[in-house]
């Protein structure tokens, strides 16, 4: 079911966010997209941002207008009919959306809506090209001026709080983004309830945060609070994955063998035990029980991934991820005394 703000959002032409970071890894796993208004990409995984901008008028007379000649099949005409002119460059789109910014700013001022939303959408573009930085301190920018405008609880100021909130995490600032995702989980909550899908967005992203500032504490409260409140399946496996990696961060290493467990049960149930996300789940619980200092039971885990890696190695991350297997095996096997078996691998 849409959330009020994403169906107010589609009736209105704009878009906020729509990408999804994976929570299991720190690196975002291209689930995530940039920063969004389309999706950005977030995220942990890292994060591609992804997102479709706010749009102005003149902005949107020309998608449409680029749109019909791609419905005729053909493309847009150069100067005096010439030959068609190259499709722009994010270099060249970026350059145009910086002179729209000037011109606005000087017609109508830095707190207009147009110039607001011109603002926000350079820096989606900042973010798309890598430059996250300036994206950074546009969307500061952006989100200083919607909340002068629009107030706290403005869809558009949710939006380039979001926005804000995952270039953070792209520029490698999680508590910054932590700080946004905490205003955005409070409204969210407020607004909709724990269990709505943006809400538990919201809160994953604040764990993920947290985790990597270094709140571990509170990183696991907010997954454990999400895993109660979400409703998929697959992102209930994401933030028990999420919540193992901060419960091993903490030396809670037999909780966190609890939830790869849990997933790998699950895993293998949806997707096969050969599947490259099954495997990926197997050697994790594996180096759990090494970190735990379990060392038979590492063995006997990281043997059996090992295994099923071989058989189904037709698939390069596979076979990439069969290398891995091997050698914590044998690191497994040099940490409980056999060594000729180690050597073996070796």
């Amino acid at each position: 079911m849409l959330s009020f703000w994403r169906a107010l959002l589609r009736e209105t032409g704009l878009a906020g966010a729509t990408r999804t970071r994976s929570a299991d890894t720190d690196a975002p796993s291209r689930e995530e997209r940039p920063v969004p208004p389309a999706p950005v990409a977030v995220p942990e995984p890292t994060p591609a941002l992804s997102t479709e901008p706010l749009s102005l008028p003149e902005e949107r007379e020309e998608a449409r207008v680029a749109q019909a000649s791609v419905a005729r099949g053909s493309q847009p005409p150069g100067p005096a009919g010439g030959a068609p002119a190259p499709a722009p460059t994010a270099g060249m789109r970026a350059a145009s959306l910086e002179r729209t910014l000037r011109s606005l700013v000087e017609r109508l001022g830095t707190e207009h809506p147009d110039t607001i939303t011109a603002r926000n959408n350079l820096a989606t573009k900042y973010a798309q090209m890598g430059r996250r930085q300036a994206a950074v301190q546009q969307f500061e920018l952006a989100l200083a001026e919607a909340v002068e405008v629009f107030g706290e609880e403005h869809p558009r100021t949710e939006i380039i709080r979001e926005n804000l909130a995952w270039a953070y995490e792209d520029a490698g600032r999680p508590a910054d983004a932590a700080g946004q995702w905490e205003l955005l989980l409070r409204e969210r909550e407020r607004q909709f309830g724990p269990a709505d899908e943006d809400t538990v967005e919201a809160r994953m992203r604040l764990a993920v945060c947290y985790r990597r500032s270094g709140r571990l504490d509170a990183a696991v409260a907010h997954y454990e609070r999400a895993i109660e409140d979400v409703s998929s399946t697959e992102r209930r496996e994401e933030l028990r994955l999420g919540l193992s990696a901060a419960q091993s961060m903490s030396g809670r290493y037999d909780d966190a063998i609890g939830q790869l467990r849990m997933v790998l049960a699950g895993r293998r149930r949806r997707l096969g035990k050969g599947h490259l996300d099954t495997l990926t789940v197997h050697h994790r619980l594996g180096r759990a029980y090494t970190q735990a200092g379990r060392g038979e039971e590492a063995v006997e885990v990281l043997r059996e991934a090992y295994r099923v890696a071989l058989g189904s190695s037709g698939d390069p991350e596979v076979r990439r991820l069969t290398l891995r297997l091997r050698r914590d095996l044998a690191g497994a096997y040099n940490a409980t005394g056999r060594h000729r078996e180690a050597n073996a691998l070796l």
